[in-house]
């Protein structure tokens, strides 16, 4: 568990790695944070890190939910690009193993994002089985990877998940539309296609409505909780640069409750997930709670710190700059004030009182 607390004269606070959601450190977590800072900005290297741990990482809902959120979670802590890279590849994976679908070797994404005046189709035929027609927004990584689960519309109304291989000719993503100056290297324009062939994953709507759909979400939360440690580290060592005053302390003390309400979240949501009780609504208002907390405490960190450290690092350290900006990107996969209405409305549908 990170706890940040002023050091002592003995303590090492230049480059702390432990884990950063369990109760205690792990050489294994220690070498995943090498590895995910070896890789860092590499989309290469973060492919096959994921290819690597798509072999050994635990699915969601399995019993050891906490440690597949604590592997994100430490490789966010040593990189955005990293984690960015890994948790779809692993997400793909669990949702065709939800769906009782082998995994073709390579690495994956999952494509299911909406955008305005975009739309991607889905078809039956007759000889090859579905094909998609259409253009699919934000596709992080479409010209990097082999393969990925894609959502499209129905024929009669509804979505459904289908398995696609990216690399055959009516696949074409959508160059020069990335412009982000955070995760940058993560490519996440459209893609055009033209009758690619298509495996169904699941049934009709079965994508939105699986348990899983909620616990992905929640996999994305546990790399937001990350970066925003990777964040927080930063300002735990600059108290070794000199003595800390009030404001650093208070300062100090903001970052350590936000990340302390966001790790007990997300470990107690692993814990309602592996013992069977968030499935269904309870899973999707569980999912919405803990969401929201972690990239509330996210979007704090960035603030607490950025007031605390000044410019100097945003403007003269790589690192931390990068990490910044990746992580302002990140977190705008939480829709904010529309997923507060969002969970007030699951609140309002459940007919009973939470508190």
């Amino acid at each position: 568990m990170l706890i940040i607390v002023p050091p002592t004269e003995e303590d090492d606070v230049t480059e702390p790695k432990r884990s950063v959601l369990l109760d205690a450190g792990s050489k294994t977590q220690d070498a995943l944070y090498d590895q995910g800072t070896a890789a860092a900005g590499s989309v290469a290297g973060a492919l096959a890190l994921a290819a690597e741990l798509g072999r050994s990482a635990p699915l969601p809902g399995t019993g050891s939910t906490l440690q597949l959120w604590e592997t994100l979670a430490t490789l966010a802590a040593a990189d955005l690009t990293v984690a960015r890279t890994v948790e779809p590849h692993l997400d793909a994976l669990a949702i065709l193993a939800q769906a009782g679908q082998p995994a073709t070797e390579g690495t994956w994404g999952v494509f299911a994002a909406e955008g305005p005046g975009t739309r991607l189709e889905a078809h039956p035929h007759d000889h090859q089985g579905w094909l998609l027609t259409g253009r699919k927004p934000w596709c992080s990584l479409a010209g990097r990877l082999d393969h990925a689960v894609v959502t499209a519309h129905l024929p009669g109304g509804g979505r459904r998940a289908f398995a696609v291989a990216l690399g055959q000719p009516g696949v074409t993503p959508v160059t020069g539309t990335w412009v982000s100056r955070g995760l940058s290297a993560v490519d996440s324009g459209p893609i055009d296609f033209d009758q690619a062939v298509a495996t169904p994953v699941g049934d009709d709507s079965w994508y939105l409505v699986r348990d899983g759909f909620a616990w992905g979400g929640l996999g994305v939360a546990a790399c937001w909780y990350g970066g925003a440690v990777g964040v927080a580290r930063r300002l735990l060592r600059s108290i070794g640069d000199r003595a800390p005053d009030q404001l650093a302390l208070m300062h100090l003390g903001e970052v350590d409750r936000q990340l302390h309400a966001a790790r007990v979240s997300l470990a107690t949501a692993a814990d309602a997930i592996d013992a069977g009780r968030a499935s269904g609504d309870a899973g999707a208002l569980l999912a919405a709670r803990v969401r929201s907390i972690v990239a509330d405490a996210a979007e704090a960190i960035l603030t607490t710190v950025g007031h605390a450290l000044g410019p100097a690092p945003l403007v003269l350290e790589e690192e931390h700059a990068r990490r910044v900006a990746d992580l302002q990107v990140y977190l705008r996969q939480h829709h904010a004030e529309r997923d507060a209405v969002s969970l007030g409305q699951r609140l309002m549908g459940t007919g009973e009182g939470q508190w």
